[in-house]
């Protein structure tokens, strides 16, 4: 049996504690939880680590703010991993973890990245600053953020996914306000130069439908130094539910060879 804990500051571990540490950072508006079916897949070869993000799951009295996200992840690799691991990060996960690789490159043996390599300048700044604010005020309803919250939770239940993962993910619950809270931290930040400083392996995975993030990324590949894209077919942007096992196949495979070449200590 796979032993699971969780941690006093609301991080999930999971796997042999002497394993090769991944840690998953998830989306807005979801929770750690939602890394259940990865989680529960990769423990036995792997230490599996997933913390909450501020504004969701555990942290959800905390509003999101990026700065304090990306330190609460160095404080997980302090907490939780032996110096260094693996990072997966899906969509504002994603942004967080491509930040924190930028910084700490030694503390990174491989970065993936899901939903994440649209960059947000330009026009992309535009269009991110808009989606939030509109998010934001329709939010501001509770009828409509209740109406949201039964709708994403339709979605979870409908990917057949097994009973108990289902359960844990709808009982974290899920945080619509937080799509509109956090695109403007997120707007203006130039992620591509953040990607393209990390020197260590990258994978850019992601669904074949999330169509946004797809027309990045190809340009986000060629700025990195040792980037290769992976597309999940009839997936979309929260490809790791929606497709559990190609995508839990992918970042096994990854991390594996991540570690082979990582250069000795």
């Amino acid at each position: 049996m796979i032993r699971r804990e969780t941690g006093p500051d609301g991080v999930d571990v999971a796997g042999p504690p002497d394993a090769q540490p991944i840690v998953f950072v998830h989306g807005a508006g979801f929770s750690r939880k939602m890394w259940g079916p990865q989680r529960d897949a990769l423990s036995d070869e792997f230490r599996v680590i997933a913390p909450d993000l501020p504004g969701h799951g555990t942290r959800a009295d905390e509003r999101f703010e990026f700065e304090p996200a990306v330190e609460l992840l160095e404080r997980v690799f302090e907490s939780y991993t032996d110096g260094s691991a693996v990072l997966v990060g899906l969509s504002l996960g994603g942004y967080v973890s491509t930040a924190y690789a930028q910084r700490y490159p030694d503390e990174v043996d491989g970065l993936v990245i899901s939903g994440s390599s649209a960059n947000p300048v330009g026009g992309m700044e535009l269009a991110t600053r808009v989606t939030s604010g509109v998010t934001r005020l329709v939010t501001r309803s509770d009828r409509v953020e209740r109406g949201a919250e039964r709708l994403a939770k339709r979605w979870v239940r409908t990917r057949g996914l097994e009973d108990d993962l289902e359960r844990e993910i709808v009982d974290a619950g899920i945080y619509p306000r937080q799509f509109g809270i956090a695109g403007p931290h997120l707007a203006g930040r130039d992620f591509r130069a953040a990607f393209a400083a990390y020197p260590g392996p990258s994978l850019i995975l992601n669904g074949e439908k999330d169509l946004v993030m797809r027309r990045g990324e190809k340009r986000h590949a060629a700025a990195a130094r040792n980037a290769e894209i992976k597309v999940i077919g009839g997936a979309g942007h929260t490809c790791n539910l929606h497709r559990p096992e190609v995508y839990t196949d992918t970042v096994r495979m990854f991390a594996r060879q991540a570690i082979a070449e990582r250069p000795r200590r």
